[in-house]
């Protein structure tokens, strides 16, 4: 039977691959919260969570010995952790800039 992760290793598994998840949305969460409010330590704390997202995925990846594509896998998730809330930042302002829909909106009132 093909054993991926010891069993001495699976808390250690269980609980970088949460952080991972915390850590990812602390980032998101973070980084809009920056946005929207121009504070400089807001923006380091969502960096502070995406190193922290770092460290975790580098945990897992060592818990559970990837190697090959997963470690690809594991290096595009790191990646697209880091651009996917800016990338989505954007996408919001540019979608709800548009004059039309805010004057739409008032008209149907």
């Amino acid at each position: 039977m093909i054993e991926p992760v010891a069993l001495k290793d699976f808390f250690i598994t269980f609980f970088s691959s949460a952080l991972i998840i915390m850590a990812g949305a602390a980032y998101a969460l973070l980084f809009a919260w920056s946005k929207i409010h121009t504070n400089p330590r807001i923006k380091q704390c969502a960096y502070l969570s995406y190193i922290v997202l770092v460290i975790a995925v580098a945990e897992l990846t060592r818990a559970a010995n990837f190697s090959g594509y997963w470690l690809l896998i594991s290096f595009a998730m790191v990646i697209g952790y880091f651009f996917a809330p800016i990338g989505i930042w954007h996408l919001c302002v540019k979608t709800h800039d548009d004059r039309t829909t805010i004057t739409k909106r008032g008209e149907d009132r």
